[in-house]
């Protein structure tokens, strides 16, 4: 009930700016997000990177409903990619990996315009892809909500013909994703395996905690078995433990971790020195409500450091 609630409140405009107005403490979002431009991320990924870690960073915004903003986004990834490269952190780690990369999410570069939308969004998507490529950088298109899915890998495979190592992104909590998993997992394909975090009807997705980590492990078993490069999001030791379990059982070394910046960090550092690759999903930007909400929801313990920064005066 605490996450349905937390969701409803993402969505709620008036709850948004009393939330955005309200003298939090600076912790409560540096915590969680890069900065709001893109200086301040790129020093947040070259302190991650200097300790061994590896980036994916993702430009705040969604739910584009003009071209101008949709055109504002691509320009901010573009200026981003220029930065890190000039900061010198985008070397390639093998054909499929960065040490940093991007994570856009395609309703802020035009999926959802009433008009052309998908076709708006892809060449958006191929604006930022080639961009990527000149400095040595790769792409992930995020994943939304269960609307959204097929357009979204409608637009995936569409660049792909363009850009093989662009990633998927799937999420477990809906039924259809283990058969997703499948079809995503040849070789070539990067593909990022998340819990997910939209509300979704029962219809689409499962709504038992049990049931979503259930279906978590068999995509993981999926994407083990097949010739992709897997990249698994999730901060829960006790999938961390399976996935390590699994990958040793079918000798995949070829995978990689994933985690939000601000979450698990001491975790994140152990699994990087014990040789793994963990790549740091760090968002950055003005926009960071709708982000930092959904990441209370998915573990409402963070509600109370938030409670606590909301009515600091510092």
């Amino acid at each position: 009930m605490l996450r349905t609630a937390i969701l409803a409140a993402a969505r709620n405009q008036t709850i948004e700016r009393v939330v955005t107005k309200a003298p939090v403490s600076r912790s409560v979002v540096r915590r969680f997000v890069g900065g709001s431009g893109h200086e301040a991320v790129v020093e947040a990924s070259r302190d991650l990177i200097g300790r061994g870690l590896t980036v994916t960073l993702d430009h705040l915004g969604e739910d584009t409903t003009e071209r101008a903003q949709a055109d504002t986004v691509v320009t901010a990834y573009r200026t981003l990619l220029d930065a890190l490269n000039d900061a010198g952190l985008t070397e390639r780690l093998g054909p499929l990996t960065a040490r940093a990369e991007v994570s856009v999410k395609l309703s802020a570069v035009g999926q959802a315009l009433p008009q052309d939308g998908e076709k708006i969004a892809l060449d958006n998507a191929r604006s930022i892809s080639e961009h990527a490529r000149r400095v040595g950088a790769t792409v992930t298109l995020d994943m939304e909500d269960h609307t959204t899915t097929d357009s979204t890998l409608g637009i995936l495979r569409d660049l792909r013909l363009d850009f093989p190592d662009t990633a998927a992104v799937l999420q477990a909590y809906l039924k259809r994703t283990e058969g997703d998993c499948r079809d995503l997992a040849y070789a070539g394909s990067r593909v990022r395996l998340c819990k997910g975090a939209y509300d979704e009807p029962s219809t689409v997705a499962f709504d038992k905690r049990i049931d979503v980590d259930r279906s978590y492990v068999r995509c993981v078993n999926v994407l083990l078995a097949g010739d992709g490069y897997p990249m698994f999001a999730t901060h829960d030791p006790r999938l961390v433990d399976i996935i390590a379990d699994r990958a040793r059982t079918e000798g995949v070394t070829d995978f990689e971790y994933q985690m939000l910046y601000g979450i698990r960090p001491d975790e994140q550092q152990r699994l990087a020195e014990a040789g793994d690759t963990v790549r740091v999903y760090v968002p950055y930007g003005a926009q960071w409500y709708g982000y930092l909400m959904r990441r209370l929801a998915e573990r409402p313990a963070n509600m109370a450091f938030f409670a606590r920064a909301l009515v600091s005066k510092s």
